[in-house]
């Protein structure tokens, strides 16, 4: 089962991709957002192009669990997703606390320069997102 990883900021949503048999996430690209209208039409190209069959989106929660400003913005996304969609496809919602912040451990411990890591960091986090949910779906099956 391919499925579709989203990291989504302000201003660019990270993406990545798992393998045909659900087992690894790998990172794909970044886009640009530009508004919730046409991201939901660059998502569905992905998922058109890619025979995806879940898309799952982090969810950026407070500390304490609770949804904040940011968490709120992403909800606006996954409703637009889940409405596009439909019964036709899964939307998710992952708890993606620490993910960016743990790719960029991995990416400073592998000495990438700041100017590279920026490049990658959003798309890596996506794979985080993915994994995380992909690995929590294996072990409940």
């Amino acid at each position: 089962m391919r499925s579709l990883g989203l990291d989504v900021g302000t201003k660019t949503i990270g993406i990545a991709m798992s393998d045909a048999l659900g087992l690894a996430a790998h990172p794909l690209l970044v886009l640009p957002r530009a508004g919730t209208v046409a991201d939901v039409a660059a998502v569905e190209a992905l998922v058109s192009e890619h025979s995806v069959e879940a898309v799952i989106v982090g969810m950026p929660l407070e500390l304490s669990g609770e949804m904040g400003h940011r968490a709120r913005r992403v909800q606006i996304l996954i409703d637009a997703l889940a409405e596009h969609f439909g019964e036709r496809l899964p939307v998710h919602d992952w708890d993606e606390r620490f993910s960016t912040a743990a790719v960029e451990r991995v990416l400073i411990d592998a000495d990438m320069s700041r100017a590279k890591r920026k490049k990658v960091v959003d798309k890596q986090a996506a794979a985080y997102i993915l994994q995380g949910w992909l690995d929590a779906n294996r072990a409940s099956s």
